[in-house]
């Protein structure tokens, strides 16, 4: 065997690892012409390659396929900031992966004051990307504001709103509850301007008084709770990468 065969891996194993089925169910996919290596279709049986090199890609989809590479979906809970650690010892993100092996980090920030989704990964390739505005990666906020919000409020929030580093705008954005006292408001976004969605809300006179993230890109919190961490995988982690071009 030459030096570096023993790191490679047949291609139906590698597929099966990622979580696409049986051994047997991905070597009918690669007979079908339904997986790519390094942009070449693959549909003879027994190909060897590097798991953690290898660009592997099934029906157009990216497959992540490096061993060692995590991905976790944190629900930050309100006054958690968003550090790996913290020498005022403030409860932070860092302290839900204690222990671990890996080397974690987060992926962007949320205010301590401030809920929701938020990456813990390894993957610095991904964490770059999800950050770059050229991805343009979407992220859904649930805000509580004070007040009721009229349709000249959310025409308003989607036409573009100016802040004092320029204009911003919303892709999308909804009432979800009303009453005379407050209003829930779905808010669609792609940039990662600090503190942007309180800032537009506060440009149209409704101050914030609750944020949630609730969305990034295709990863959903769903019903996780606040404070709970858990990992994405399978056809989830496959859809993220493929978001940000991996």
């Amino acid at each position: 065997m030459a030096d570096g065969d023993e790191e490679l891996v047949r291609l139906q194993k590698v597929l099966a690892a990622a979580g696409l089925g049986s051994r047997r169910a991905c070597e009918v996919l690669i007979d079908e012409g339904r997986v790519e290596v390094d942009g070449r279709v693959v549909r003879e049986q027994g190909m060897r390659i590097d798991p953690a090199k290898a660009v592997v890609r099934v029906d157009g989809e990216r497959v992540p396929t490096a061993p060692d590479i995590v991905v976790f979906a944190f629900n930050k809970p309100l006054g958690v900031i968003t550090t790996m650690s913290d020498d005022q010892g403030r409860p932070c993100v860092g302290d839900w992966v204690q222990g671990r092996n890996e080397r974690l980090f987060h992926v962007g920030r949320l205010d301590a004051d401030t809920e929701g989704l938020i990456f813990l990964t390894n993957d610095g390739e991904l964490a770059n990307r999800l950050g770059h505005p050229r991805h343009q990666v979407d992220k859904t906020y649930v805000a509580t504001v004070r007040g009721p919000v009229n349709n000249h409020d959310l025409k308003a929030l989607r036409d573009g709103v100016e802040l004092e580093d320029g204009m911003a705008r919303c892709d999308s954005a909804r009432v979800i509850q009303k009453t005379p006292e407050r209003s829930l408001i779905e808010l669609v976004i792609h940039e990662g301007r600090n503190r942007l969605v309180r800032r537009m809300m506060a440009a149209i006179d409704r101050p914030v008084t609750g944020l949630v993230r609730t969305r990034v890109g295709p990863v959903h919190l769903g019903q996780q709770r606040p404070g709970v961490l858990r990992a994405i995988t399978g056809g989830e982690l496959r859809s993220l990468y493929t978001a940000v071009g991996l």
